[in-house]
């Protein structure tokens, strides 16, 4: 299992996390096995959005004697009221659900409180004036929950989190279907088969803007949606009118700036196991670039994947990476240190590039990768 950074929490967190979709089945019964799989294979960070009392003890029921071996990321404002689940900004639900949720988890803390399902600004702002977010800061102060993140499908909301510097870490839905879809307050756009009647082109700027955003401000990305609740696994269901593997929808999410760990939900072990075997995969397998450049209803023609198709490079220059930089560079008006000294230490830079082309020959997205390399040899010095 390969672990990344959290964003700037310190938390090291393995690339393929667990969600908690399929942990209530068969009676809670999964919930042990899912847990058991994962501390055999080296999982250690899992969501836990679903307010289900029996739920949540199951969950501490498997973590019981392991407690240490997990990072859990569960969410504030997930309450349990009259046997349903309910998203509540009433601040005393949210503390009663807050001290129910350690109870039935058997622990201190919670690692990453999840201020929960924020999609509308008025949303964020009532989280703020209700005093949501200042109990989460008390929390952490006390030491009860150890970072704060918010979780949300709306870029434009998400980035407002982002750029107040309130948040630590945002967990996001992300897939190249979604990646395509303007800001909106209704989650169901997403995967609204209206939105997707035209050919559509390219990144959503607002989403690609709070990717590099939180690459910059060390907010760690954790995601939801990876498969589109599976329909990306089905030809007749995807969006793009074809359908991507396993181990290619995890891929494209992990080279997302600022993305840590693939939240993968599964409904049995044998699920969970197929997108843990992404460890495994050869670079074939996960290699998604001539799938999204054959999408039949989606294009991304002159957008940088940072898929490295095309590499190698003759001055042996990292052109994904230089170009994943430009890009977080140019967000800003003055460049920000960390993505100054993270461009210093790549072995080579643009300024080596000899404007031979055949990098563009090899691109599925048809970039203009000569003239990013000249930009980022103006921007950078060299």
């Amino acid at each position: 299992m390969i672990y990344r950074e959290l964003g700037a929490t310190g938390l090291k967190v393995s690339e393929i996390g667990m969600g908690c979709e399929g942990m209530s089945e068969e009676n809670y019964s999964m919930c042990g096995k899912f847990f058991d799989f994962a501390e055999e294979n080296g999982v250690n960070y899992f969501d836990l959005y679903a307010s289900d009392p029996d739920l949540r003890k199951a969950v501490g029921a498997a973590l019981t004697g392991r407690r240490e071996k997990f990072i859990i990321q569960s969410h504030l404002c997930s309450v349990w009221k009259d046997g349903q689940y309910k998203r509540s900004r009433n601040l005393s639900e949210v503390k009663t659900g807050f001290k129910e949720m350690l109870n039935l988890l058997q622990t201190d803390f919670i690692d990453v409180g999840m201020i929960h399902y924020c999609d509308a600004l008025s949303d964020w702002d009532e989280i703020i004036r209700n005093g949501i977010l200042d109990y989460a800061r008390e929390l952490k102060s006390q030491g009860l929950i150890k970072h704060i993140g918010l979780s949300s499908h709306n870029p434009e909301v998400a980035l407002k989190a982002v750029e107040s510097n309130s948040i630590e870490v945002l967990m996001f839905s992300v897939n190249p279907c979604y990646d395509l879809q303007p800001a909106s307050e209704d989650v169901e756009d997403l995967w609204a088969d209206e939105n997707y009647a035209h050919h559509l082109t390219n990144m959503n700027p607002e989403r690609q803007k709070l990717y590099e955003t939180c690459q910059r401000a060390g907010v760690g990305i954790t995601v939801m949606k990876c498969f589109g609740g599976g329909d990306l696994l089905n030809a007749e269901l995807s969006p793009a009118g074809a359908a991507l593997t396993v181990n290619q929808c995890i891929a494209y999410a992990l080279s997302r700036p600022a993305v840590s760990c693939v939240l993968a939900g599964a409904h049995s072990v044998e699920q969970l196991k197929e997108s843990v075997n992404f460890e495994n995969a050869s670079e074939s397998e996960k290699d998604y670039a001539p799938a999204l450049a054959s999408f039949p209803k989606i294009s991304w023609k002159g957008h940088c994947m940072y898929c490295s198709h095309c590499e190698p490079c003759p001055k042996k220059i990292d052109i994904a990476n230089v170009t994943k930089f430009l890009n977080l560079a140019k967000l800003n008006a003055k460049i920000p240190e960390t993505v100054r000294e993270h461009y210093k230490v790549l072995e080579h830079h643009a300024g080596d590039c000899i404007q031979c082309g055949a990098c563009e020959t090899r691109c599925p997205f048809g970039v203009n990768i000569r003239e990013n390399m000249k930009a980022a040899k103006n921007l950078f010095g060299y």
